[in-house]
């Protein structure tokens, strides 16, 4: 029985990761990693948000991106909005919890900045909120998401869909893409 399990979840992430190979993912990828380049190179930082898990890797990634993943060099500009929980509580109990991102955005964005908003789903009140925060703002946005976001919304200028509608197979896709941003960020970083 468990090992049926292990091998039926190793058989669906290589089929997810397969996907993720294709011509198309590869070139929108290559334009994630460009637009984070461009906001670097304009002194912009790259803010991160999620909910769940994705809150986590929001919170992993801006780490790699300030600390370093691979190489040693200058930290790169880069917060979660998932870090300050003081914030997050406060905004969600006077504001409400849709505003827990958009709100803090609001206090922190510049026109140089780019929201990475992460979410398996692309669908949570908080995360479209301040992706339209971001659009007012006029700071670039990229959504990463899965095969469950199903509108064509223009809510990002850059909508990522993991090639999969399974939870755990678009995590780790996720956090995949977040390590590639990040080992490419650090090669094209002097």
């Amino acid at each position: 029985m468990i090992e049926q399990v292990i091998q039926k979840n190793i058989e669906y992430s290589k089929l997810a990761f397969n996907k993720l190979g294709t011509k198309k993912n590869i070139s929108l990828i290559k334009k994630i990693i460009e637009i984070c380049h461009l906001t670097i190179k304009k002194k912009g930082k790259i803010i991160f948000c999620g909910n769940g898990g994705s809150a986590s890797d929001s919170l992993h990634l801006a780490a790699e991106l300030v600390g370093r993943f691979k190489k040693k060099r200058k930290a790169i500009s880069s917060i979660s909005l998932n870090s300050e929980i003081s914030t997050i509580t406060a905004i969600a109990n006077d504001f409400g919890y849709e505003k827990i991102f958009e709100r803090q955005l609001e206090s922190i964005g510049n026109k140089d900045d780019l929201l990475i908003a992460i979410s398996t789903s692309g669908t949570s009140k908080n995360i479209i909120k301040v992706l339209n925060k971001a659009k007012k703002m006029k700071i670039k946005s990229i959504l990463i998401t899965s095969e469950k976001f199903k509108t064509n919304k223009n809510v990002a200028k850059v909508i990522f869909k993991a090639p999969t509608a399974d939870v755990a197979r678009a995590q780790e896709i996720h956090i995949f893409m977040g390590h590639l941003i990040c080992e490419a960020l650090e090669n094209l970083i002097r």
